[in-house]
């Protein structure tokens, strides 16, 4: 008897079971006509099955596997037995077991599929995906109207980089069957991951129209519109599965560290104190409450909040740095002091709040207490970094700048691989009008860290307002847009650039961007106003110079240019 399906066995047995019974209910009266008896080894083994199945399905594996083991033996040319066997060894764990019944089915009868899907799923686990997708390949042309086998291949191809083979792989999926969610769902994976973001959204909206209650393909849909920069669509994302279910921890969360991010802190705030309210709170979401309150210069609010994490926690030294820069920013810097000193040697916050401590008493008139706080932390912390930066800050805003930078070159020689040490030492020279030395110290900071957008900026910047290597800035500076795109400073410099190009239509976009975000600097609202009167757009730029003095009235450079233009232009 040569078996083909395991449903048909199945059939079988309850066919016989159901004569054994038809002829139970005719009685013992009739005499045994069918003569002798014969032992039929197949019947045995697929009786042997059935109940190795019902033991399987009650988690009884020792049980199976000695039956299928005896069923084996009245039927050792079964593939399916001996995939049967496979299957529970790979249940319990026992791996290179279940690939010896796994060969050994196939090479029974090669046209048996499951064990060529078993193979490549655990070919796949172990990291051997060229193994697995070999055997799943001979899967999907055994039977192609089955998805499993699609599905985990393209994830092996996927994890080998063979994009455009899981691509078609899932393409002919979808094809045979075109309600195929996990189809579109894995197309949409693989096109992210080729980074075809506008493809991946298409497969992943076709997930959700088949079940819009996919809450990952849902998921993997906003964080989509995050990675393409469109901002405004991953939120709105977002919020329209909340409508749909507000429990939705997950995206509640993802949710408000984007809006984070995009530093729309009120909105966040909101969605914060839901998370609270809905379980989904403790004391990350305290703490990021406490912090939006301090972004949104709420410091009564925010106090609150890190008063009452600490009356819970009172060894939580990261949270008392929080309420000690509440009262700092606040004004209260008694209360600061306070906070700050209450910071143990041993905390992690303790070096940040020495800095804090030191530039506080500065602010009370008392810099040379700060210097000698700074000093002493030194002594007893000689590697970190930090409070070397903060006494060459200190030095810097009581005007010593030789002092600070004298100070960091002394030094220098214990952080020979931090960028920030020498950005820090960029700036000083900058500052003392050095820029040469200058500009040698931020091309090192970018040997060292060649993704730092702040010593991209100060290149490209530094080169704009010089007037050379134009083109070099604009592509450092367009490499720092690319790191941090909402630096409203990095789009000014960007901007400046593209100015000093001539190229005004990209000028003025990005400039606008930036004057959008920080409104309050009167070098991004003169730099508008520069490229307005640039398109001969005459009475913006004279607003745009206007809103720059109001910024800035002490500028008495932008008072002269707008008395200037105001000659040149004939305006009032």
């Amino acid at each position: 008897m040569k078996w083909n399906d395991s449903k048909m066995l199945l059939r079988f047995f309850i066919l016989i079971s159901l004569m054994v019974l038809s002829s139970c209910a005719t009685g013992a009266s009739h005499p045994d006509i069918s003569g002798p008896k014969v032992f039929d080894p197949h019947s045995r083994a697929l009786y042997l099955y059935s109940r190795a199945r019902l033991a399987t399905h009650e988690g009884d594996y020792p049980t199976a596997l000695n039956l299928l083991r005896d069923a084996v033996e009245l039927d050792p040319g079964s593939a399916i037995l001996n995939a049967e066997i496979a299957e529970i060894k790979l249940k319990i764990g026992q791996v290179p077991e279940a690939l010896e019944y796994i060969n050994k089915s196939i090479a029974l009868d090669p046209s048996y599929r499951p064990p060529y899907v078993m193979a490549g799923i655990l070919m796949s686990s172990t990291g051997k995906d060229l193994e697995a997708a070999d055997y799943l390949r001979k899967a999907v042309k055994l039977d192609p109207s089955k998805e499993d086998a699609y599905l985990h291949l393209s994830l092996s191809l996927t994890r080998l980089f063979e994009y455009e083979e899981a691509v078609s792989t899932l393409k002919a999926l979808v094809k045979t069957n075109p309600d195929s969610v996990l189809g579109y769902y894995y197309l949409g994976r693989t096109y992210v991951q080729m980074k075809l973001y506008r493809e991946a959204l298409g497969y992943f909206k076709k997930t959700l129209e088949l079940r819009p209650e996919f809450d990952q393909a849902a998921i993997d849909m906003a964080a989509t519109y995050e990675a393409m920069g469109d901002y405004s669509q991953a939120i709105e994302s977002y919020r329209r599965q909340l409508d749909q279910d507000e429990n939705r921890g997950v995206v509640l969360q993802r949710l408000i560290q984007l809006l984070i991010q995009q530093r729309r802190f009120t909105e966040a705030l909101e969605y914060l104190q839901t998370a609270d309210k809905s379980g989904h709170g403790g004391f990350e979401i305290q703490r990021k409450i406490g912090l939006v309150h301090l972004e949104l210069e709420q410091y009564d609010e925010a106090i609150a909040v890190f008063m009452g994490m600490l009356d819970r926690d009172p060894e939580a030294h990261q949270i008392r740095l929080y309420l000690g820069i509440a009262y700092e920013e606040k004004g209260e810097l008694d209360k600061a002091l306070t906070e700050f000193s209450k910071i143990s040697h041993g905390s992690a916050s303790y070096l940040e709040a020495i800095g804090h401590i030191a530039f506080i008493l500065k602010e009370q008139g008392k810099p040379d207490k700060a210097i000698e706080i700074l000093k002493e932390a030194i002594t007893t912390n000689v590697r970190q970094i930090e409070l070397y930066l903060n006494l060459a800050a200190l030095y810097e805003s009581l005007e010593d700048i030789d002092v600070a930078l004298a100070f960091l070159l002394e030094n220098e020689r214990l952080f020979p691989s931090e960028s920030r040490y020498q950005f820090r030492i960029g700036v000083l020279f900058d500052k003392l009008g050095k820029r040469p030395e200058s500009i040698e110290r931020m091309k090192k900071v970018l040997s060292l860290n060649p993704k730092d957008a702040q010593a991209l900026n100060y290149l490209g910047y530094s080169y704009a307002e010089m007037g050379i290597h134009l083109e070099e800035a604009l592509k450092y500076l367009k490499l720092a847009v690319q790191i941090r795109p909402n630096d409203a400073f990095i789009l000014d410099s960007l901007g400046w650039v593209n100015f000093k190009l001539k190229q005004y239509d990209e000028a003025v976009k990005l400039l606008e961007d930036a004057f959008s975000l920080v409104s309050d600097d009167s070098t991004i609202a003169e730099h508008l106003g520069d490229v307005y009167a640039a398109r001969h757009e005459y009475k913006k730029a004279l607003k745009q110079y206007r809103k720059a003095l109001a910024i800035d009235p002490d500028r008495k450079d932008l008072a002269d240019k707008i008395r200037r233009y105001k000659g040149e232009h004939g305006e009032k």
